[in-house]
């Protein structure tokens, strides 16, 4: 029996099926496609998480020291605020030089199949060890930034708590472990998706819902599904049509210059749509500012399907119920330099 007489309406109007579709009907092929974030952060294997270690991943995400000039940090390029991204095509880094690819959004990343754009990061912990040492961004080579912790003299007290049983705990790896930890933490629950996953039929607008039944009927969600609606799997970016060398520029050839298979050429991460409506511009190129724009974009090249301006104004207002509850992270007063601390580089 429908319920719902103006749900059903529009969901036969978006061509979800052969009949219009209930409401409980869509709700239980949504529950088959993705899954709600939960409550509370998740476990990582191998990196247990303590107050104390949270604490110190917290102070080192926000620290610039962790960089060669002492002015970048992990938060510059996933700004909290900002939905975990920086709102830059690309984000800005060491001596002014440009990152290659639009910053991944940091929120709900523990939930990824694996981290950047390519994958190359196999984990949170993985992926924290990286910007710290790549030229482009933090620019720090790896033994300076166990020198340069060990230069504060609050970080030794803070790392012998988050690591109590390890005789020398500063080090590059243990600094990824806690970051990874605090990251790990920032997941954005209760979001109204997350509510009609869970069964409040009212969570979702009219709107809403018949934008969700066509992301589901298009085939939208059959790469963007899951917890994370994304961060599951790899696809090629224009597996229908090529879009333009703005938004796919031949130079990058995505996990290709990872696994060097030929067909991983121009193969991405399927991003997390979730927060999506904060975190623009969008795709890896960051050349795409209107998240219709990017919901256009993606049903030509990838989907082969000219969505009418209707489609993308109710697939982009599904798109705006993936937005959560935002972390509320109390800005950590960071351990003073002293006179020995290793300088800025110049």
């Amino acid at each position: 029996m429908i319920r719902n007489t103006a749900i059903a309406l529009l969901c036969l109007g978006c061509g979800f099926g052969s009949a219009a579709l209930a409401q409980d009907d869509l709700m239980a092929a949504a529950q088959k496609k993705f899954q709600p974030i939960p409550m509370t952060p998740p476990d990582l294997p191998g990196n247990a998480a303590t107050p104390a270690k949270v604490e110190l991943g917290k102070m080192l995400y926000f620290d610039p020291r962790l960089s060669a000039s002492h002015a970048i940090s992990c938060s510059s390029c996933h700004n909290i605020g900002l939905g975990g991204a920086d709102a830059e095509p690309t984000s800005i880094g060491h001596r002014w030089q440009h990152g290659g690819r639009n910053a991944p959004t940091v929120l709900n990343a523990v939930f990824n199949t694996a981290q950047f754009w390519d994958g190359r990061a196999k984990d949170l912990e993985q992926q924290a060890g990286g910007p710290m040492v790549n030229p482009v961004e933090m620019a720090s080579p790896k033994a300076h930034v166990a020198e340069q912790l060990n230069g504060i003299p609050g970080y030794r007290d803070a790392f012998a708590k988050a690591f109590p049983d390890v005789p020398d705990p500063i080090t590059l790896a243990n600094a990824q472990k806690a970051i990874a930890v605090f990251e790990a933490t920032l997941i954005t629950p209760n979001a109204p998706f997350d509510r009609f996953l869970r069964g409040d039929a009212n969570a979702l607008s009219a709107q809403q819902k018949a934008g969700l039944a066509l992301f589901m009927h298009k085939g939208c969600a059959n790469c963007h599904n899951g917890i994370n609606v994304g961060g599951g799997m790899y696809a090629p970016f224009g597996v229908v049509e090529k879009p333009g060398a703005e938004l796919l520029p031949p130079n990058d050839k995505g996990r290709f210059m990872v696994t060097h298979t030929a067909s991983d050429e121009y193969v991405f991460k399927v991003p997390t749509l979730r927060n999506i409506a904060l975190t623009a511009p969008y795709f890896h190129t960051g050349k795409a500012w209107d998240l219709r724009q990017a919901v256009a974009v993606m049903g030509n090249v990838q989907l082969g399907a000219k969505l009418t301006d209707d489609e993308v104004g109710k697939i982009t207002a599904f798109l705006g119920s993936l937005t959560g509850e935002q972390p509320r992270v109390t800005y950590p007063i960071l351990p003073p330099s002293v006179g020995s601390t290793p300088r800025p580089e110049p």
